[in-house]
């Protein structure tokens, strides 16, 4: 469901990423609940860093190599630069990007920061990634992104916030292989999802603290679950690894462990 109004008296998961990135768009009710997390999880503002640097390289690799000059990033956050278009267009100025998220306040910054070049297209689209019709059938998405060329779905710290509904038959997989299946072959799957692989006892105090204190909802997931968003595609190297691993392009800071980020991040292609 579209979330229709903003309630800045509760925390806000968007705002709350924002709070560890030290952004400027976050309220009270966000920045104690990023508080709580941080006080339970130290290396979160590290993880919100390393998961960033990720999607910048990630998007360069994307743009140079593959060639993609397509990209659907669904879950967008709030706008902190450089932002995804802004990467992709530094090497292809003809790139084009749809932003899309289901909070309003998203799109209100997105709409008010977010500008492309002039020989490419960016565009904003509020809809609901449990629909994926919603956005896949969007006439304001398919003005921008032409689906009978390669596209990059970016899905980046956005499924752990998306828990399986057995009762509803819905999973989060599932929801990924729609997408997946709409994307023309040679397109690209990007995710990043937190895990509890390598930190369990902090992740055994996150699952069971107060949703509603930290503004967090989801599905926290192990290397196996998060593998299975990639089956029928083509790992990119180095493969699923934490985001901080994923081909860096210098030192990695010392404070970024893999207990401290407990990410996982991958790239892969649609054959």
């Amino acid at each position: 469901m579209l979330e229709e109004q903003i309630d800045p008296n509760k925390p806000d998961p968007a705002r709350v990423y924002d709070w560890f990135l030290d952004g400027k768009t976050s309220y009270p009710a966000d920045e104690q609940a990023g508080q709580f997390v941080a006080g339970i999880w130290p290396g979160v503002k590290t993880a919100a860093r390393a998961n960033r640097a990720f999607i910048h390289r990630a998007v360069r690799w994307l743009t140079g190599e593959a060639g993609i000059r397509q990209f659907l990033d669904i879950g967008t956050g709030i706008p902190t630069e450089p932002n995804l278009h802004q990467t992709a267009q530094s090497l292809a100025p003809d790139a084009r990007i749809v932003y899309t998220d289901n909070r309003l306040i998203v799109l209100r910054y997105a709409e008010a920061l977010m500008t492309g070049t002039p020989e490419g297209r960016t565009a904003y689209l509020h809809a609901d990634f449990f629909d994926p019709p919603s956005i896949l059938g969007s006439a304001e998405m398919r003005a921008v992104l032409d689906f009978s060329q390669p596209v990059a779905l970016c899905l980046n710290a956005l499924l752990h916030y998306i828990a399986d509904d057995p009762e509803r038959g819905v999973t989060a997989h599932d929801l990924v292989a729609a997408y997946v299946d709409a994307l023309p072959s040679g397109s690209c799957l990007v995710v990043t999802h937190v895990t509890s692989d390598f930190d369990p006892p902090t992740w055994d105090r996150i699952i069971s603290g107060d949703r509603a204190a930290t503004g967090q909802m989801g599905q926290v997931r192990t290397e196996p679950e998060i593998a299975r968003f990639f089956d029928g595609l083509e790992l990119v190297e180095p493969g699923l690894v934490p985001p901080q691993d994923w081909r860096p392009d210098g030192p990695v800071p010392a404070e970024a462990t893999h207990a401290a980020v407990s990410m996982w991040a991958g790239v892969a292609r649609k054959p």
